[in-house]
């Protein structure tokens, strides 16, 4: 029986176990013009025996950010900014991929600052409130309505994108996953309710998906889809989001893309029918997020199952990596896995990021 501390090989990876390290994000790119710090290089590098690390989402372009002190990945000094991170981690016997991610709607002006304003499929506001500055104490405001993108602008942020996926490239990343999940700009094209556009970009299924499959190969063109992922999460309804005829919805996508690096997929509770016919239905490597009901958040040890059932070839556990930064040698020795502390998930200095001990360090 294989398990999730058997290897596995991607299309250029080998990855020594099958327990792979979800995007998290953390909200601590003070360097300079959102780049990563000694601070990010030091928490990345702690986490290097993962068997895939995805890095925190980087936004593609500036109109994309959606949170403060989130990384950017679309200038060079950004990309030159992630490259002592890459080391350290290769160095360490790491693999890391970089995750994209464009926020979409889910912004505000005061946010993006330059005269900039949220772009989304259609001008339908997201559903929360949005933190709008690092400083304190802490001002928010209700997402805004967004701009509905023209088709120009619909074609100008894919190349953003590609142009991002190249930096990231360049930076010396393992490869690079977009984030089609959890409610930002590439699930917002797939939504019923965000998307109202008439035109080729929206309508029917077809049109709903029409984004994200010319997207997935603009990219896969520009740095080949052997170093391309892309992330999923039907029917997921973060910020308000719906999507009818999920089902049916996501089929149709997998079945349309091209060969990539792999497929993840972060479950959305209550569609663990849907995530068994997408595993079925893509033929490369299928890495899961794993949440059947919403007692499985966060996703832990419990979750190592997807493997040995065969559910899926990689397991991706986020909350656990924030606390555990061995987190790989504590399963595998069924060691206690120590607990995360919420108030420090986002923001803040070293205390609950490159703090936690390892296993050998309990006790010390």
């Amino acid at each position: 029986m294989t398990t999730a501390f058997d290897p596995i090989d991607l299309p250029t990876l080998h990855l020594p176990n099958r327990i792979a390290m979800a995007p998290l994000t953390r909200r601590r790119a003070y360097g300079p013009g959102l780049s990563a710090t000694e601070l990010i290089i030091e928490y990345y590098e702690q986490r290097a025996s993962a068997g895939l690390i995805v890095s925190e989402a980087m936004q593609p372009e500036a109109v994309g950010q959606g949170y403060t002190d989130t990384p950017g990945m679309h200038t060079a000094a950004q990309a030159a900014s992630w490259r002592p991170v890459v080391d350290r981690v290769h160095a360490a016997g790491g693999r890391i991929v970089a995750q994209l991610m464009h926020a979409g709607r889910n912004s505000h002006p005061e946010l993006l600052g330059g005269g900039l304003a949220p772009l989304a499929p259609s001008a339908v506001p997201a559903e929360g409130i949005v933190r709008l500055y690092s400083s304190e104490p802490a001002v928010r405001r209700p997402y805004p309505v967004p701009r509905a993108m023209t088709v120009e602008e619909v074609e100008a942020t894919i190349v953003g994108f590609a142009d991002s996926a190249e930096l990231a490239m360049s930076a010396g990343f393992d490869g690079v996953e977009l984030h089609g999940a959890y409610g930002y700009l590439i699930q917002q094209f797939l939504s019923s309710t965000a998307n109202l556009r008439t035109d080729r970009y929206g309508g029917d299924l077809a049109g709903r998906r029409r984004f994200v499959l010319e997207l997935v190969d603009a990219v896969a063109a520009r740095i080949g889809p052997e170093h391309l992922a892309l992330r999923l999460s039907p029917g997921c309804t973060a910020f308000g989001l719906v999507e009818d005829e999920v089902d049916e919805l996501y089929r149709g996508l997998v079945d349309q893309l091209p060969a990539l690096s792999y497929l993840h997929l972060f479950e959305w509770p209550g569609h663990r029918d849907l995530t068994v016919d997408l595993r079925r239905r893509w033929p490369g490597v299928f890495v899961l997020n794993p949440h059947a009901a919403w007692a499985d958040f966060p996703a832990g040890a419990e979750a190592l199952r997807v493997v040995d059932d065969g559910l899926a070839d990689v397991v991706a556990l986020g909350t656990m990596f924030v606390s555990n930064p061995d987190l790989v040698e504590r399963l595998r020795a069924r060691a206690p896995l120590a607990p995360a502390d919420d108030a420090t998930f986002y923001r803040g200095d070293h205390r609950g990021y490159t703090d936690y001990p390892t296993l050998a360090g309990v006790g010390r």
